[in-house]
């Protein structure tokens, strides 16, 4: 296991606990930060590239037939493969918080629609879900078993807001843990069954689930009623016959006690266990080997790697599996100091590099399953700080006075907007087209009536032209306008005559010189 520090150069603060990490055939993407800037990304999705110890994220796009997808904290997600016969891979996402603090009880499915070397162009699709849908929830585990050559999402724990007649204004964001229940998802057609099995007695949170084959294993979590994590450890069978699903719980020995864990899988038979807290506020610094042999699962400590000084000191951690046996680790920088980072960053690797292909895919159901809710001293009893605690780190307020209800407002007030019949500037498929833009097109202000803004690249402005606008104090007019404008131009000049200079008023040969009473008398005469 190598541990290194990884430095981000643009986007810091949108990385914080609660994000997710999806890997695309070896390429990774960042979904899921608090309070998105959305002039700086309109998906809230971006490319993880990490290049030397060094990373940059960049805003992906999606498709025009996609959904919107809002920044998810928490969620839970997996990969889906739709066929057997097929090779390409989908996430699944569930559940998770809105930027406002709102859950969602929506799935989302998201496939690569087209790549190229400079970027992947998404498609996400909402499915809509009928029968025994679950609660609005976050924390929680979907993965996805097959079995009889047909497949079913399990979905199983976390947390969800109290009922509305129990909610009050001083615990409006109180949070109970989510009822036993597992539940299968048909992703083709949402219909949602739910089962009691009596061997799941507490309704686990932030729990490690590994999917193999027809069988979920559910490790550890955190049971918010009682204050514990149970070293528990569940095997829940899915058979998939022509008729009802037969779903089986059985308890086995040698589970461990830890919430918050973060999987990854390093070959075809061995995941291994990073990160987690072992008890309130109290990290757990022990990394696991997970190992599967004729289906006998079994648990063993390994050698951890050399934890630096900051990571051993620190209260809190997250952090999200990047696929092909590497974790992304994050901890809260130092604020006392006068110039500090909001998080240090670092990538543990767990694995070799000569991985297949099957590897760098794979992605556990619990990406980002940071425990919030373990610790009553940070705000809303959650272990993560992401409202008041994340401010301090950063300084800045921005991120948490975002209301996902402006998004509903773009069309008038935003970027987002039609300029002419013939614009194309599209919210999924909008990528810079002068030097001069950073993160959100250009536009001008043409002064035709009331005034409206336009696209620079819709007017076929040249960039010389749009920088000389930009920075000149003139009336700019829009293609529709220009005809307008041109018939409001002013005439032209007149230059004026030219006064008789006051010497011309002597008289000639008078030699006399006129008072001052009689030039100011010839004066208004004159003129």
């Amino acid at each position: 296991m190598s541990l290194q520090m990884v430095t981000v150069s643009n986007n810091i603060t949108l990385i914080q606990p609660g994000f997710s990490l999806m890997n695309f055939d070896g390429q990774v993407f960042f979904f899921g930060q608090k309070g998105w800037p959305k002039r700086s990304c309109p998906t809230g999705v971006f490319h993880f590239d990490v290049k030397h110890n060094h990373l940059k994220l960049k805003p992906a796009v999606f498709s025009k037939d996609s959904c919107y997808l809002p920044p998810l904290r928490y969620p839970a997600t997996c990969t889906f493969k739709g066929s057997l016969e097929s090779e390409k891979y989908q996430y699944i996402i569930h559940g998770g918080k809105t930027p406002n603090n709102e859950l969602s009880d929506k799935i989302y499915v998201m496939s690569v629609m087209c790549k190229n070397n400079k970027k992947v162009t998404f498609r996400c699709t909402e499915k809509d879900l009928v029968g025994d849908v679950p609660e609005a929830r976050y924390g929680h585990s979907i993965d996805v078993v097959y079995s009889r050559g047909k497949s079913m999402g399990v979905l199983f724990g976390g947390r969800a807001y109290m009922p509305s007649a129990q909610r009050t204004t001083e615990k409006w964001n109180s949070v109970a843990d989510c009822l036993p229940h597992i539940f299968l998802v048909d992703f083709e057609f949402g219909c949602c069954t739910s089962y009691i099995l009596p061997e799941l007695q507490d309704g686990l949170s932030f729990h490690v689930s590994i999917a193999r084959n027809d069988t979920i294993y559910i490790l550890g979590g955190h049971s918010l009623a009682n204050n514990i994590r149970p070293a528990n450890l569940y095997r829940i069978k899915v058979d998939l016959p022509l008729g009802s699903p037969a779903v089986n719980c059985t308890v086995l020995p040698g589970g461990i006690s830890v919430s918050s864990a973060i999987l990854t899988q390093t070959n075809n038979d061995e995941f291994v266990i990073v990160g987690g807290y072992q008890l309130e506020n109290q990290k757990r610094m022990v990394c696991n080997i997970v190992s599967f042999e004729d289906n006998k699962i079994e648990i063993r400590e390994m050698e951890t790697p050399d934890w630096t000084p900051d990571i051993k000191h620190s209260k809190i951690w997250f952090g999200s599996n990047m696929g092909n046996g590497t974790v992304f680790l994050g901890i809260p920088g130092d604020n006392k100091q006068a110039v500090s980072e909001t998080f240090y960053f670092y990538m543990l690797k767990c694995a070799e590099d000569d991985v297949n292909e099957d590897q760098k895919a794979f992605t556990n159901s619990q990406t980002s399953t940071e425990d919030p809710g373990d610790s009553t001293p940070f705000e809303d009893s959650e272990e993560f700080c992401f409202s008041a605690e994340a401010t301090n780190f950063d300084g800045d307020d921005e991120f948490d006075t975002y209301n996902e209800d402006d998004e509903e407002d773009e069309s008038e007030t935003g970027y987002w907007i039609t300029c002419c019949p013939t614009c194309d500037v599209d919210i999924n498929t909008w990528v810079p087209f002068y030097s001069t833009e950073l993160n959100k097109p250009a536009m001008i202000y043409c002064s035709h009536g009331d005034g409206h803004w336009v696209h620079a690249q819709c007017m076929d402005l040249a960039e010389r032209t749009l920088i000389h606008l930009s920075e000149g104090s003139s009336k700019y007019y829009c293609n529709a306008h220009v005809e307008i404008a041109r018939a409001l131009q002013t005439p032209k000049r007149v230059l004026p005559l030219k006064k008789p200079p006051l010497k011309s008023l002597h008289k000639k040969g008078s030699g006399k010189i006129l008072t001052p009473a009689k030039k100011s008398f010839l004066r208004r005469l004159f003129d």
